[in-house]
């Protein structure tokens, strides 16, 4: 009870401070003018939208009309091949230049509050097809040891940790660990962001996936080998399905919704993950 009022009381002064002493806005730099737990204005907040329309019935990816859905089950290109290990996915929005600012936020300058919002937006999603996302045990996509002694936490942990609470799921962040490094280059190809995920991820030791539905979870879909990746490792190990989600998705030009690249944030150095 305590704890509760302490917290309740801070976030209290932050707010009030946000209206005494005005901030700007950490995406579009205007001055906050409503009080707030978090630095970032409705307008941008607002632009941060979901996805809308048809999009493929496994990993989610936005398809330009209603054409593409001609098929009793409409797929992607990569999917028609089979190209991932997870059962489905889905992203919230497009991995925009504000997206990109505001996962950098959390990722780079531990903006939990902002894991949260995040949090509510995936909870919507999953909401919405629940079919998808029937699950046992959420999973947060780990970073390697080395990364997050760094960092001192994992962005996409912050993200799962509410997620579950909401869903009223297990939080399984010890199930799965990242054992290769990723690469120092920031930037790397399709091909090379395929090739450093391969096998870099596996069960803890000791801990069992026999039959469990996972829901994983991540900040951003570029490629889909990460979320392959880690569902390989736990289907290996006996997961029964998995389904992945994330926050944002790194459209190709042509595809929908798709604008100019992603501008990287002031604390941002490259799309977060693979």
């Amino acid at each position: 009870m305590l704890v509760n009022s302490v917290v309740i009381f801070r976030e209290t002064l932050e707010a009030l401070t946000s209206v005494l002493f005005p901030a700007p806005c950490q995406i579009c730099d205007s001055v906050l003018t409503n009080a707030s737990l978090l630095p970032i204005c409705n307008g941008c907040l607002a632009s941060l939208a979901p996805f809308k329309g048809p999009c493929c019935a496994t990993c989610g990816r936005p398809f330009l009309s209603e054409i593409a859905t001609d098929a009793a089950v409409p797929l992607c290109f990569a999917c028609r091949r089979s190209t991932y290990g997870f059962d489905s996915a889905r992203s919230y929005g497009e991995y925009n230049d504000r997206m990109s600012r505001a996962i950098g936020l959390l990722k780079y300058e531990r903006l939990t509050r902002l894991g949260g919002w995040f949090a509510a937006r995936l909870e919507e999603k999953i909401r919405a097809e629940p079919e998808l996302f029937a699950a046992d045990v959420a999973v947060p996509v780990p970073l390697h040891p080395a990364r997050q002694r760094e960092r001192g936490y994992n962005q996409a942990e912050l993200i799962a940790r509410p997620l579950a609470r909401k869903l009223k799921l297990p939080l399984g962040a010890y199930l799965l660990v990242r054992t290769k490094p990723r690469p120092p280059r920031l930037l790397l190809s399709r091909r090379e962001r395929w090739q450093t995920v391969r096998g870099a991820y596996e069960i803890r030791k000791g801990t069992r996936v026999d039959n469990l539905r996972v829901l994983l979870i991540d900040d951003v879909f570029t490629t889909g080998a990460t979320l392959d990746a880690c569902a390989r490792a736990l289907k290996q190990a006996g997961a029964k399905s998995v389904a992945g989600i994330t926050v944002a998705r790194v459209l190709s030009r042509g595809s929908a919704f798709s604008g100019r690249p992603a501008e990287l944030s002031k604390n941002q150095t490259s799309v977060g993950s693979i």
